[in-house]
């Protein structure tokens, strides 16, 4: 902060209050100083794009990372609710680890209610994430692919080796958390027989002969994700290391876990500009804090709303789908509706906060420019905005029920 002197407490969120239940509030609690932690070194590492291996460092000596594993496996064995509200705080402290995190945390819960994968890789595969922390994301999109979600080739193939398991070449874009990741899922062309070629997906260990990341991330937000190209020259997988077509569970909240991520970043700079407003006094002013400028309470009126809409549809909707289960079939639309209100108000929350706060806003000593940066890699995930408005029409209209 620039000028102050004064401390004061940042009021309470807008909409739902939480935690309710002992076990929230441990999750919650293990969230926050970790979020404190990741907010200490997310300046440098935004602003010098490197991944921020120190803070993931931290959460691997926390059983976060296993907190989407079923409890029979060791996990946490969280839901929807419960990840979401640990992923809003995490990115209070730095958007960038709750986004790698949010990757990880949606396909590990995936693979858990997957019953296509064979248990002893599950079974494997989870103690990894228990004991080991590891990390893992799939991987893809590709230069020419656009968004995998609309269809499309995939360049990358896999065809049958010598061994006997799969010869994988290819190349991947958006490898989010790359520098990390123990494993990925890749997603190529298989050619199950001679010129027949399938969508499907492997399990690639990222230390594997022939994986290498190219460091091509370079961008105006999350710059310190790790987002890099992931290259595959002659890959061997063995044969069981093909993954059932399902990934991260479709349509419910899993698949929206990154809404939380930018929520948490839109918090982020409410919190900011409310305590910049209740401790900037320009000379001006005589003595007083811009706070009580009719103009700023506005502006602060309308981040507070925006906020309210965001918490209560994206949580509330959670709630719908986990304490009512008749209902989740026909929550599809209003999870699509939950995420383009969620990323769109988030953003929009970062306007009004650099609009209270002023030019100090834009400093990059300061952290509200990179909430503003980051917020808007929200645009990016699926499901894209006119996906979502037609998922939402044509349920509201009754097409392809």
């Amino acid at each position: 902060m620039t000028t102050t002197t004064t401390p004061s407490t940042t009021p309470a969120m807008p909409g739902p209050r939480y935690p309710r239940t002992e076990r929230q509030a441990e999750i919650l609690a293990m969230a926050e100083k970790l979020s404190a932690i990741a907010a200490e070194h997310a300046t440098k590492h935004d602003r010098e794009g490197t991944f921020p291996h120190d803070t993931f460092e931290a959460i691997r000596e926390t059983p976060y990372l296993a907190l989407t594993v079923p409890a029979e496996f060791g996990g946490g064995g969280a839901g929807p609710l419960e990840t979401m509200l640990a992923q809003e705080v995490l990115a209070r402290g730095d958007g960038t680890v709750a986004l790698v995190a949010s990757m990880h945390l949606g396909h590990v819960a995936g693979i858990a209610v997957n019953e296509q994968w064979p248990e002893n890789l599950k079974a494997w595969f989870f103690r990894e994430v228990v004991e080991e922390g590891v990390l893992y994301n799939t991987a893809a999109s590709e230069p020419g692919l656009g968004s995998p979600s609309r269809g499309g080739h995939y360049e990358t193939r896999a065809v049958r080796d010598n061994s006997g398991g799969w010869r994988i070449n290819g190349s991947k874009a958006w490898g989010t958390g790359a520098p990390a990741l123990a494993y990925a899922g890749v997603a190529a062309s298989a050619e199950d027989a001679p010129g027949e070629l399938v969508r499907a997906s492997f399990l690639v260990p990222m230390d594997a002969a022939g994986v290498r990341i190219e460091e091509t991330w370079d961008n105006m937000a999350m710059n310190a994700s790790g987002s890099h190209d992931i290259v595959l020259e002659d890959v061997v997988v063995p044969e069981n290391h093909r993954l059932p077509a399902v990934g991260k569970p479709e349509g419910g909240p899993w698949s929206i876990l990154t809404s939380a991520t930018y929520l948490g970043i839109g918090v982020a700079a409410r919190n900011w500009a409310i305590e910049f407003a209740r401790n900037r006094r320009p000379t001006a002013l005589g003595g007083k804090t811009i706070a009580e400028l009719e103009s700023v309470q506005h502006r602060v009126a309308q981040i507070e709303m925006l906020l309210l809409e965001a918490r209560s549809v994206l949580y509330g909707t959670v709630e719908m789908w986990e304490q009512q289960p008749e209902l989740r079939d026909d929550l599809g639309a209003q999870f699509a509706a939950a995420k383009v209100i969620v990323t769109n108000n988030a953003i929009a929350v970062t306007d009004q906060a650099m609009r209270v706060v002023g030019s100090v806003g834009l400093q990059r000593k300061h952290p509200l420019e990179r909430y503003f940066r980051d917020v808007r890699a929200g645009l990016g995930n699926p499901p894209l905005d006119d996906v979502a408005m037609r998922i939402i029409g044509r349920d509201a209209l009754g097409i392809g029920k």
